[in-house]
């Protein structure tokens, strides 16, 4: 086999999500218009834009809990409309505030991610293993949160609870990871918090393929590999991190001239001002 092709042949295998020309209708409005976009394996993606670019629909779709209007979408190399998505969901991990809000408020942190293994919210009368327990407090180690397992989920900060959503989200061991707006909510301190664990959990060769949605470029991690940008619904531009977030694709983005920074791999980003001239 030429080297080009096993190449094809390996991506073709190793595609985590697979969308082509996916099209969101509901009623005149259009919320996501011909949308192509492959996420393999071993690559991290953020999904930059504005409010109403379609980010969240997309997660939704990704998360298996909307189907497109049009087009092919494959979670798993499985195609939404022919498979049982019960049995793709345990293979996703996903963070979300809405995800979130359904969380016992008086559960304990280190049940609410062993209950994960059950894909349940609230411990009740199942019983788990002990490497089901062990699991879960080696993720609270992993994440730095070991230190909240017997807190209760409402006693902590926002961005504890983030990090804890993460933990719960890795303890299904999934093949892909969701994150709708991590850090949506934080104060400077959780974000750095949070950007500093996304940041480890993908240099490590053994995560599940991330994809992050955020509206902002400060909140991008160290070591993510891949952007997608919309603006209205329609792809931007897409492809390696390096190549494609520069101020002419991220101006076109949100819709005003932005200058860019990116440095100690991080991004920053403002509005471009004309100096006043006397």
């Amino acid at each position: 086999m030429s080297a080009p092709r096993a190449v094809a042949r390996l991506r073709a295998m190793s595609a985590v999500l697979e969308f082509r020309d996916v099209t969101v209708r509901r009623g005149q409005s259009v919320l996501v218009d011909g949308i192509d976009w492959v996420v393999e394996e071993d690559e991290r993606w953020v999904v930059l834009g504005p409010n109403g670019a379609g980010k969240t629909t997309l997660m939704q779709i990704a998360s298996t809990q909307m189907h497109p209007s049009s087009g092919t979408a494959k979670i798993l190399g499985a195609q939404m409309g022919r498979v049982d998505v019960f049995e793709l969901r345990p293979r996703i991990g996903l963070t979300s505030a809405a995800l979130a809000e359904r969380i016992p408020r008086a559960e304990r942190v280190r049940d609410v991610v062993v209950s994960a293994s059950y894909g349940v919210l609230g411990r009740w009368r199942e019983e788990y293993e002990d490497l089901d327990h062990e699991r879960a407090q080696g993720l609270l180690v992993e994440i730095g949160i070991a230190h909240l397992g017997d807190r209760t989920f409402g006693t902590l900060s926002e961005g504890e609870r983030k990090r804890v959503q993460i933990a719960r989200a890795l303890m299904v061991d999934p093949e892909v990871l969701l994150l709708d707006e991590p850090a949506a909510g934080l104060d400077l301190g959780g974000r750095e918090d949070l950007v500093s664990t996304l940041s480890m959990l993908a240099y490590d060769p053994d995560s599940p393929a991330t994809v992050l949605i955020s509206h902002h470029v400060e909140e991008i991690p160290p070591g993510f590999t891949h952007v997608m940008m919309l603006r209205q619904g329609k792809v931007v531009a897409a492809g390696l991190l390096e190549e494609e977030l520069n101020e002419v694709n991220l101006s076109a983005t949100f819709g005003m001239p932005l200058s860019l920074w990116h440095e100690d791999g991080r991004w920053a980003a403002r509005r471009r001002t004309r100096r006043a001239t006397f």
